[in-house]
């Protein structure tokens, strides 16, 4: 009895444990799928990084407001000339505008609710803090096309040197730009990316005159633009690319000479409201003020007495 008994739950344990092994380990059905081909092959799914469902919903949000065709080729072109070059960059600009729209005026409701002051007050603390959410993005877009263009307008005298260099050396032009697009790479990161878009358009099948334009263009630098116009009429004239680069190269160290020298002469006339406001009330404490208290300790007792 005691044998059966045994025999049995050796059984049950063995069918239970087979059918657990199939059903868990072994799965017949896609080893089989797998062998023959067919079938889907499941694929795990990617863990989201917290900022990509952020950037989703900016997106998603973005899509609320309308947008008109005419600003939106502007707005495209602001963003370009900021080095944001996103296709879905304008819904981004519009989603951040819904975004702190309506976020900041909730937040000045909520800072103002339990404060004393008047309640017009608290009314144009709220529609300040919404108009101010609705426009910081454009003014954002604003700084960073400022700022881009000072770097491309830093980068530009040195971009230039290399390129008279690379030209002379017997480079053509194109070539002698991607060069600089390689050496610049690191030193000056927004120049080089135009230099590379303008090597990237003319690949593409562009001539280089439009392509050079479109520099001009997504830059909006004005000595990049004489930089192009030079360029452009050396091409069209068939005048040598190298002496054109090497007289306007002159022209920018000129001009920038005549830039600092001008800088300096004004830093006189800027520097006479800091020695006033600054420097000269100071002055005026550490060799007036011991006169001042000699008199007012023995001059005022003396003419009191008198």
């Amino acid at each position: 009895m005691t044998l059966l008994v045994s025999s049995l739950l050796f059984l049950l344990v063995a069918v239970i444990g087979a059918a657990l092994g199939v059903k868990l380990y072994v799965k017949p059905k896609e080893a089989i799928e797998r062998v023959t081909g067919t079938g889907m092959v499941r694929q795990e799914e990617a863990p989201i990084h917290p900022s990509l469902v952020f950037h989703e919903l900016v997106k998603k949000l973005g899509t609320m407001l309308p947008i008109n065709p005419k600003d939106a080729g502007v707005i495209q072109r602001r963003m370009i000339r900021a080095g944001i070059r996103n296709p879905n960059a304008i819904r981004y600009l519009y989603g951040s505008k819904v975004l702190l729209g309506v976020g900041l005026p909730l937040l000045m409701s909520l800072a103002v609710a339990g404060s004393s002051s008047d309640p017009s007050n608290k009314v144009l603390a709220v529609l300040a803090s919404a108009g101010l959410g609705f426009f910081a993005p454009n003014e954002y877009i604003n700084l960073r096309v400022k700022k881009r263009q000072k770097e491309i307008k830093k980068g530009l005298p040195n971009a230039l040197d290399l390129l008279v260099v690379c030209v002379e050396s017997g480079l053509g032009l194109d070539q002698a730009m991607v060069q600089v697009a390689k050496d610049l790479e690191h030193a000056h990161p927004d120049i080089t990316e135009e230099f590379a878009m303008v090597n990237y358009e003319l690949k593409a099948g562009k001539r280089r005159i439009e392509a050079l334009r479109n520099l001009a263009e997504r830059s909006n630098v004005d000595d990049l633009k004489k930089l192009v116009a030079v360029l452009i009429q050396a091409d069209r004239f068939g005048t040598g690319i190298a002496a054109s680069l090497r007289g306007h190269a002159d022209f920018m160290r000129v001009q920038a000479r005549q830039i600092a020298e001008e800088k300096a002469a004004k830093l006189g006339v800027k520097l006479v409201f800091p020695i006033f406001f600054c420097i000269l009330p100071s002055l005026f404490v550490v060799t007036v003020g011991p006169m001042v208290i000699k008199i007012i300790r023995d001059l005022l007792p003396m003419m009191n007495r008198m």
